[in-house]
């Protein structure tokens, strides 16, 4: 495992075909008994870490609800800075530790919007978040473990840069279909099996008709 970034636990709730959400963005997979897991998760951690479109799609609060324990940071990919300031990630960021991530493009309005509010801009790569920058930045702040989760074009920059340490993965008994429905990973993809990273499986739980997956990857030196 690196030493020069945070450890990251990718996790989510996935349907039998791989999908997080619905063709809509419906993305209400989880049990009841599965969020409190999940949330005793995010206390366990120093961040929390999700991409803009989830932020616009799911208007998450990305805090720990369920379960006694204090929330992780929470830490927004927004390569342009346009979250809204409506959003309730900005609007609760005076009580809970938020960090957005931009890049270089994000322009100076976008900027100086994000910095009347309470939360930490980190600019990090020319065109989009650069996100091994990121990591070492974070590990420097003492973010030691972060929960990755997603949505799917997040997760794809994580995994194909072999930055996935960990992965725990809520198998749920739904069948979404639809080729607009958001897979557990998303982006190009790997052209072959073999160039994919291999999982090692360390333990299953299982609670009524739901699987809880969990997996830890090995990773070359240069990772």
């Amino acid at each position: 495992m690196a030493k020069f970034r945070p450890t990251i636990i990718l996790s989510a709730a996935i349907t039998l075909d791989g999908k997080i959400a619905s063709y809509k963005g419906d993305s209400e997979l989880s049990s009841k008994h599965d969020k409190v897991r999940i949330h005793r998760l995010r206390s366990k951690v120093d961040a929390i870490l999700v991409g803009k479109n989830t932020v616009m799609r799911d208007d998450p609060l990305l805090t720990v609800r369920h379960v006694k324990g204090k929330n992780p940071i929470r830490i927004i990919l927004d390569s342009r800075a346009t979250i809204k300031s409506s959003s309730k990630i900005i609007k609760t960021s005076r009580n809970i530790p938020t960090i957005i991530a931009i890049s270089k493009k994000a322009t100076r309005k976008n900027i100086l919007r994000l910095q009347k509010h309470p939360v930490e801009v980190i600019i990090s790569g020319k065109n989009r978040v650069n996100i091994k920058e990121l990591l070492r930045i974070l590990k420097r702040k003492k973010i030691n473990r972060i929960l990755l989760e997603g949505g799917g074009t997040v997760n794809w920059d994580f995994v194909r840069r072999g930055f996935v340490d960990k992965a725990i993965v809520t198998l749920t008994p739904f069948l979404v279909g639809g080729k607009e429905a958001i897979t557990l990973v998303e982006g190009k993809g790997f052209s072959k099996i073999s160039k994919s990273p291999r999982l090692k499986l360390e333990k299953i739980n299982r609670h009524e008709n739901e699987l809880v997956l969990y997996y830890s990857l090995k990773h070359n030196k240069k990772n």
